[in-house]
């Protein structure tokens, strides 16, 4: 390690805006050595993780409604704002404001513009051209949160500055190859996405919400228990998934605590009480606990604002795969969702938003090759045809909620007995909100009927990266009534049951580089999409696509 003796902490990464309420935030901090880190008057020691070092300030007694602006000092030292930064000063804005709520959300940004293979031709990123345009907005018109729907790094897919950087580290002949290894390699992820200055100061202004999807681990990452067979024993993975779920926890899960959370949280609290050794053997711990039993840790988290209440879910690391009991959330997770629900109900929430990584509602033709390849994968478990089955699974990425039918049809019978009143006064709205699949749509849930509140699937991928001709083929087709013509007689000869659900698409698909938005008022909701684009001198362009009313 370099000498440090005689120099002040840097700031390398952040700060992040994280978890808001109407009387305190959450800001997170990487910095290059031990120190003390001070926001608003309040202080934190930093915590050491492998060697890195972050802290997490608690900023409390802030008033309802508030904007603050703020510094963060490195041992009495001032490192943000930077100086002659082109951006305005960073500021907290507590929750309680009047007026509409302003939400942002996408998913899938691979790395920042200036990192990525220029051969790989991706268009404009969406969270740089929207910082941008906040940037030069008033403030008034800022959103009041944003929402990250997985795949904030991608850990198998590195950029050539990083497969460089790692094949000084090891042989890349070896699995993993040319893919995340370690934590060590984690870092330089997150290092590489949240440098980018238009991101990193949109990210120290609104409070973000964050999930995993399969890239911050692995593409397939538990998709099936072949495909969790075939990995586990490998040489590599128990070091790729220590890695990745540490990091996570670090860099993503620590900030979506609110501050009564991580009081009650026992490994935070072990952290905080472990200053001057290195939390990483715990983590490491709490890591390999979580792969192998997944109940252990609860990723999922709720977020209270006002009238909208946003409930996270983990549908990833939690699933269970055995294949005549497939779930993409536990029993018990499950009935933890379901609990929230009644409680945004018993608040009197106007809109219920569920975030998942992965689309509840697909196109119908590609609903129905999902469920007629889990139903094949189940009847002909061990078979030929159950192996033919997992083969396409794994190659066509047939592992969204379609394909796990039990938990498919139990989120739509709790959103039904919500838009029905069985819980109490319904919603006006309950919206689905995802990405993972690299275009956007919206849809909305038709039948059964007698909903007083609307159900929609609002899926926007992604905020920086591309999608296989392939890919958008498929998606514009899988809404065609020949294409459902055609899945529905396979669906048929394999005599997958109907869903009683039934939906409709709304808008879309739109392929390219995208960022949503919700705005809330009362019982009005409407959902706005952003796309990027060059104009012919390749200067990047953000223009609004779409403007529908969902109540």
């Amino acid at each position: 390690m370099p000498d440090t003796a005689g120099t002040r902490p840097l700031l390398l990464l952040g700060p992040l805006v994280r978890h808001v309420d109407p009387v305190s935030a959450t800001i997170w901090v990487e910095t290059d050595r031990p120190c003390e880190v001070a926001v608003l008057g309040r202080r934190a020691r930093t915590f050491c993780v492998n060697g890195h070092h972050y802290a997490l300030v608690v900023v409390e007694g802030l008033e309802p409604g508030s904007t603050t602006p703020y510094e963060v000092h490195l041992d009495g030292a001032q490192v943000w704002p930077q100086a002659h930064s082109a951006f305005p000063p960073s500021r907290i804005r507590t929750a309680g404001r009047p007026g509409a709520f302003r939400l942002a959300f996408g998913s899938c940004r691979y790395a920042t513009p200036t990192t990525a293979d220029v051969r790989d031709a991706i268009p404009p990123d969406a969270l740089d051209s929207y910082a941008r345009q906040i940037a030069d907005t008033p403030e008034d018109q800022w959103p009041d949160a944003l929402v990250l729907l997985g795949d904030q790094v991608y850990a198998d897919e590195l950029t050539p500055a990083t497969t460089e950087w790692v094949s000084q580290r090891r042989d890349l002949s070896q699995p993993p190859g040319a893919q995340a290894a370690d934590y060590e390699e984690y870092t330089r992820l997150y290092s590489e996405s949240w440098s980018d200055p238009q991101v990193r100061w949109l990210l120290s202004n609104i409070p973000s919400s964050m999930v995993f999807d399969d890239h911050e681990m692995i593409d397939d990452w538990n998709t099936s228990a072949a495909w969790r067979a075939e990995v586990t024993p490998t040489d590599w993975w128990e070091k790729r998934i220590t890695g990745g779920l540490t990091s996570y926890w670090v860099y993503q899960h620590l900030g979506n605590l609110s501050p009564n959370e991580l009081a009650e949280n026992d490994l935070w609290q072990a952290i905080q009480g472990s200053e001057s050794r290195d939390a990483g053997p715990m983590l490491d711990a709490m890591a390999h606990q979580a792969d192998t039993e997944p109940r252990s840790v609860r990723w999922s988290f709720v977020r209270h604002w006002g009238s909208a209440r946003l409930i996270m879910l983990d549908s990833r690391a939690g699933r269970v795969l055995e294949e005549d009991d497939r779930k993409i959330l536990d029993d018990a997770e499950f009935d933890w969702v379901e609990a929230a629900m009644r409680n945004a109900v018993d608040d009197g929430v106007e809109h219920l938003l569920i975030g998942t990584s992965l689309p509840w509602l697909l196109p119908h033709s590609v609903h129905d090759l999902e469920r007629w390849n889990e139903t094949l994968s189940v009847r002909h478990a061990g078979k030929p045809l159950g192996r033919l089955a997992e083969q396409l699974r794994q190659a066509a990425d047939l592992e969204h909620w379609a394909a796990f039918g039990g938990s498919f049809e139990r989120l739509g019978r709790a959103l039904v007995s919500l838009g029905r009143g069985e819980l109490g006064r319904p919603p006006a709205t309950a919206l689905v909100l995802s990405g993972d699949v690299h275009h956007a749509y919206a849809a909305e849930l038709v039948d059964p009927g007698g909903l007083d509140t609307r159900v929609h699937q609002l899926t926007v991928s992604p905020l920086h990266n591309s999608a296989p001709h392939a890919i958008e083929i498929g998606f514009k087709v899988g809404w065609s009534r020949w294409a459902r013509a055609i899945t529905g007689g396979l669906r048929a000869l394999a005599r997958v049951e109907r869903s009683p659900l039934q939906w409709r698409k709304q808008a879309g698909p739109f392929f390219g580089n995208e960022l949503g938005e919700l705005l809330l008022e009362g019982r009005d909701a409407r959902f706005l999409l952003w796309a990027t684009s060059r104009e012919d001198d390749g200067t990047p362009r953000f223009t609004q696509v779409l403007d529908t009313r969902l109540s």
